[in-house]
């Protein structure tokens, strides 16, 4: 972390990324054995392992923006990471019933429902509102090396011990989380800052009527509703049409990672809101850019080459979406903010992971390569025009103005 940072938030900040590494490094590994679990049972038991997994988020969002701006922010999300570690572990001896398997996962987003808003209302308080989007680079960051240490070495670890091992791995990894936060000193306290009793709505209201905030956020979720298709069809295209395995399909995980932490850095690099804004449209249209190298040129390294285009564009969004979300939305109401734009992002996610489940029982995993690669480049490029329109007809000093350093 830059010289600017003091040594305390520094200090608060490495815990907070050491521990979404650890958390992420569980996901990824309990992520790519439930998908490979689940595939070949059905393809509709994967999708509904994701929509599982994503439902809480667009149910819970407006529930989720209260409690976080009503309640401590750092002892809310470490009571959420303890839930969600207890639903994940309880998934290692059912996994020969789907039903309970699912059931589980879906507990489990409902405490990532309220871990999600809960982390980015934090940040700022942590890292301090100058370094803020720094400090999202930074969570960012320690996000992406955990998931590439899952899909990766977690690859291994499953292969060695089994499925069940390694969701009481990841269960573990929710507890080691929320006991680093034990230790962070930073707090964010919004009981006595605000109204007796917030709205719900308020975050769904305050993103309609911010233009730009409003173009940035649905493009970036028709991208998403698109692209997601592939976490879908991802495992079939790497058995079925790269003939790989688990380690294959680690591997063009591990590049998308890869391709995030770049992203992240150059995100942390911009200033302006129009550049953030923009940089979210051109964000999506890179990413239809690398899902259609591997849809055209079906080869590991062509495929390997568009995640990485992918997890750039990937990186960039993840940053650059809490920085506009912050800089627009005023500090007590940032909770319910974070929670609207999460459920519209994630509801466009939950779509498109339905529709895969259905696609793929009607034509091939690269076929929806191509579908969601293209989607995603004419969101990008819709948003992009949308944004700009959306900047030229509302330049307030917000919009104009420069990020923290």
């Amino acid at each position: 972390m830059e010289a600017s940072v003091v040594a305390p938030a520094r200090r608060d900040l490495t815990l907070t990324a050491a521990g979404a590494a650890v958390s992420e490094f569980g996901n990824a590994l309990s992520l790519l054995v439930l998908m490979f679990w689940a595939t070949p049972i059905s393809p509709l038991l994967v999708a509904a392992i994701l929509v599982a997994e994503l439902l809480p988020l667009v149910l819970g969002a407006p529930l989720a923006g209260v409690l976080v701006d009503r309640l401590p922010n750092r002892r809310l999300l470490i009571v959420a990471l303890l839930f969600q570690g207890v639903a994940i572990a309880s998934i290692a001896p059912l996994m020969g019933q789907p039903a309970f398997v699912v059931a589980l996962v879906f507990l489990s987003g409902c405490g990532r429902a309220i871990a999600q808003p809960c982390i980015s209302a934090l940040v700022p308080h942590i890292a301090g509102e100058e370094e803020a989007t720094r400090g999202y680079a930074w969570l960012s960051t320690g996000r992406s090396l955990g998931s590439m240490a899952g899909v990766t070495g977690g690859a291994v670890l499953a292969g060695i011990f089994g499925h069940p091992a390694a969701m009481l791995i990841d269960g573990c990894t929710f507890l080691a989380y929320a006991a680093m936060l034990a230790f962070v000193r930073s707090e964010r306290r919004p009981s006595g800052t605000h109204e007796v009793r917030p709205s719900a709505l308020a975050g769904i209201r305050h993103v309609r009527r911010d233009p730009v905030l409003f173009a940035a956020v649905i493009g970036l979720a028709l991208c998403v509703g698109a692209v997601v298709v592939i976490n879908v069809a991802d495992p079939a295209f790497v058995r079925f049409v790269l003939r790989g395995d688990e380690f294959v399909l680690g591997a063009m995980q591990a590049c998308w990672m890869t391709g995030i932490l770049v992203g992240n850095r150059l995100a942390a690099r911009l200033r302006t809101v129009p550049g953030v804004a923009q940089a979210i449209a051109v964000a999506a249209i890179t990413t239809g850019v690398g899902v259609l190298i591997p849809a055209t040129f079906p080869f590991v390294v062509a495929a390997g080459t568009g995640w990485v285009i992918g997890g750039v564009s990937n990186g960039i969004h993840n940053v650059a979406l809490n920085a506009v979300v912050r800089l627009r939305t005023p500090e007590e109401m940032r909770g319910r903010a974070f929670a609207a734009v999460g459920s519209m992002v994630i509801g466009a996610n939950l779509l498109g992971t339905a529709a895969a489940g259905g696609l793929l029982l009607f034509i091939g995993p690269q076929a929806v390569f191509a579908l969601g690669g293209t989607g995603a480049l004419l969101s990008g490029l819709a948003c992009l025009v949308f944004v700009r329109r959306a900047l030229k007809r509302g330049r307030s000093p917000a919009a104009a103005g420069l990020l923290p350093n």
